[in-house]
């Protein structure tokens, strides 16, 4: 395997490039291939065989970019799909649940934690079981938020509407006396200022975006795969693809990682 080949990320849309910007942050030198699934998000109201079948097409899209790691940067692929595709891929493929429930499990102090998410990833189950599998007594509360990800896509994270709505979804958690709460969706983080405000200082906010690079960083580096800095860059170093929308996507790409993404290519996933 190259150590300078890129790795790949992906996402329904704009969400997963919270994990980017983590990542670049943690590994600065990586170079990074996006794909965001703008044309059939959100993949939340998706059934598990519809999330199995869009993301082996995107895999099978990344493996012709030369990648050496998959990032499943999706609460919902990660849930549906990522056991799928890791029986089915040779490369390393890591997800976004298991890093968010081991910082929330190690956060919480009075054990009760709850999850925001996409219907999808909160109907799974898959937070309660990961979390109650690394600490029995743990007690998880979940509640899906599906018009989150449409107000993010819509660029609407400062809006009367979002709070609105924010405030509807947070209210039954806020009644279960949590003290920590997951951001079970890579596009929650762009909330954040939203959700901190409502659920109080006194809650944990966990955004399993910055877990996830972490333990990205830590998976090269044990496999030996991390890029050779000294080693020149040959071509761009982030390259982003979208299935629809390219401009909106740059646009919005551009508030979140300034400076990074040059230009954002379409392509047709459904011949993956």
């Amino acid at each position: 395997m190259d150590r300078n080949a890129p790795v790949g990320v992906f996402d329904s849309g704009v969400g997963g490039l919270t994990v980017v910007r983590e990542i670049i942050r943690q590994i600065p030198g990586e170079r990074i291939v996006y794909f965001g699934d703008t044309a059939r998000l959100p993949y939340g109201s998706k059934s598990r065989d519809t999330v199995i079948r869009y993301s082996r097409q995107i895999i099978r899209f990344l493996m012709t970019m030369k990648v050496k790691a998959i990032v499943v940067a999706c609460n919902t692929a990660s849930a549906y799909a990522l056991e799928t595709i890791q029986a089915e891929t040779e490369l390393p493929v890591i997800g976004v649940i298991n890093a968010g429930a081991r910082t929330a499990v190690h956060a919480t102090r009075n054990g009760k934690i709850g999850v925001i998410g996409t219907e999808g990833t909160i109907g799974s189950g898959i937070y309660t079981e990961v979390m109650q599998r690394m600490k029995a007594d743990i007690e998880v509360f979940g509640k899906s938020c599906p018009l989150f990800v449409p107000l993010v896509e819509e660029g609407l994270l400062h809006d009367s509407v979002t709070d609105e709505i924010a405030s509807r979804y947070l209210s039954v958690l806020k009644g279960r006396y949590i003290d920590t709460l997951v951001l079970g969706c890579t596009h929650y983080p762009l909330l954040r200022s939203t959700i901190r405000r409502l659920m109080g200082d006194e809650v944990t906010l966990v955004n399993p975006a910055y877990e996830t690079a972490v333990e990205l960083r830590e998976l090269l580096a044990a496999r030996n795969l991390s890029r050779e800095e000294k080693e020149p860059l040959l071509g761009e170093q982030y390259q982003f693809f979208v299935s629809d929308l390219a401009e909106k996507f740059t646009d919005f790409a551009t508030a979140i990682l300034p400076g990074e993404v040059k230009e954002t290519r379409q392509i047709s996933i459904e011949e993956y």
